[in-house]
């Protein structure tokens, strides 16, 4: 048998104490110094709950369900992934300088706007006059006497309407005139000392399509709601339905929902721009194509409304007609677009400035309507192209009674013009 020295079994002995010493730390039995020291002790636990902090950054710190502070970033650490720089309002929060655009045109003139209730009559099975709801809609004080701008549509066959301020204030208002042709409306109400916010009127003749405008109004009654986007369009001519066309609207991505109508459009000083009057939607919710009226049209109109109840507009003293296929086909017309002469009014500016009218001799029954043939055929009005009725509404909409016009029509094959002086618009016309 084999003897080993002491020196051999010293080195044995610290060679297996290493062995297990290494056996240890490998399994977690044994921890080193360094291993707790300058980076702190970190437990199993806490590894689990630092794993389970979210790392999304928001303003300011925040306590976790647990009671520990939860630091995040702060915005103004990182101001160019934001898109602007941040500027303090009163509460001590950060906005950017669009949001505060937004904030400050809102608290300024959101006070100013109202929402517009009204109800109709109605027949009920025994021919009796009942009470019925009627539209809703949205206007703009324009006027500290209690004065509001809206949509003609909006308080159209109304005999009543109801109009709820920023307070939440009922109050009846009543109509005081309208402009159906360019649908706008005034209604006034009695402030009773009220000290009312009111929506200054700016201008629409120097917008330009990119602009960022604000729209605010009571979209599906809920009152006073803001919403922003851009000028798309300008000089868009935009047919009702009533067949009346609206000249030189304002297009929108601005939303504008029902209840919208009659509300304002504003620029970001907080001046009026444009009244919302209407929407393009299939579905009848905004689809970001909606239509304003120019307020240039309004300050034009309002005046008149207010002082006579109406617009006070030119005309061409004439009984026309339309022309369509079959009439053209028949009188073998030289033209056929236009509006045909059928009568002159006795006495009237059209007769003074030699303008035909058509001869009974030819008169022909269509539907229910007798045409009387032979008459000029009028193609212009005042610079304006004219193929409907239309249209003739729409080349007179900003002409008063005493101006002259030039009227382009065609005698036969031969093209002439006649200079008119305008006389008063009847409220009702011959062929109606």
């Amino acid at each position: 048998m084999r003897r080993y020295s002491s020196v051999q079994t010293l080195l044995f002995a610290v060679l297996c104490t290493v062995l297990i010493f290494l056996f240890a730390l490998g399994f977690g039995w044994i921890r080193l110094p360094f291993q707790d020291g300058a980076l702190g002790k970190q437990t199993a636990s806490d590894t689990n709950e630092s794993k389970q902090t979210n790392p999304v950054s928001t303003r300011g710190d925040e306590l976790s369900s647990s009671g520990k502070a939860m630091h995040f970033q702060n915005p103004e650490g990182d101001r160019s992934s934001m898109g602007g720089t941040f500027l303090p309002v009163n509460n001590g929060a950060r906005y950017t300088e669009d949001e505060q655009v937004n904030i400050r045109v809102y608290e300024q003139r959101n006070e100013g706007v109202v929402n517009i209730t009204t109800e109709v009559l109605a027949f009920n099975w025994f021919l009796e006059p009942v009470p019925r709801e009627g539209s809703t809609g949205s206007g703009s004080i324009i006027d500290p006497r209690g004065y509001v701008l809206t949509n003609h549509h909006v308080v159209e066959k109304a005999y009543k309407v109801q109009v709820a301020l920023a307070d939440g204030t009922q109050v009846e208002g009543e109509v005081v005139g309208a402009d159906p042709e360019n649908d706008l409306a005034v209604i006034k109400f009695d402030p009773k000392g009220r000290k009312l916010t009111t929506i200054p009127m700016g201008s629409s003749s120097n917008l330009k399509v990119g602009q960022r405008v604000l729209a605010i109004g009571n979209p599906f009654a809920f009152d006073r709601t803001l919403t922003t986007g851009i000028i798309s369009g300008l000089g868009r001519p935009i047919r009702t339905d009533k067949g009346l066309v609206i000249q030189n609207m304002i297009q929108t991505d601005a939303s504008i929902n029902p209840g919208n109508s009659g509300g304002p459009l504003l620029d970001t000083q907080g001046n009026m721009v444009g009244i919302n009057t209407m929407i393009y939607s299939p579905s009848g919710g905004s689809i970001g194509i909606g239509f304003a009226v120019p307020i240039d049209t309004a300050k034009r109109v309002v005046p008149e409304i207010i002082k006579y109840g109406k617009v006070m507009r030119g005309w061409i003293d004439i009984v026309p007609v339309q022309l369509f296929p079959a009439l053209v086909e028949y009188a073998k017309l030289p033209v056929d677009r236009g509006l045909l002469v059928s009568r002159t009014i006795p006495g009237g500016n059209a007769e003074r400035a030699g303008i035909k009218g058509g001869s009974r001799s030819e008169a022909v029954r269509y539907g229910n309507s007798i045409i009387y043939l032979g008459g000029d055929i009028i193609v212009e009005v005042d610079g304006t192209k004219v193929s409907s009725l239309a249209d003739l509404y729409a080349a007179l909409e900003d002409n008063k009674p005493g101006e002259t016009v030039v009227v382009v029509a065609y005698r036969g094959k031969t093209k002439r013009e006649f200079k008119v002086t305008l006389s008063q618009r009847p409220e009702k016309f011959q062929w109606e």
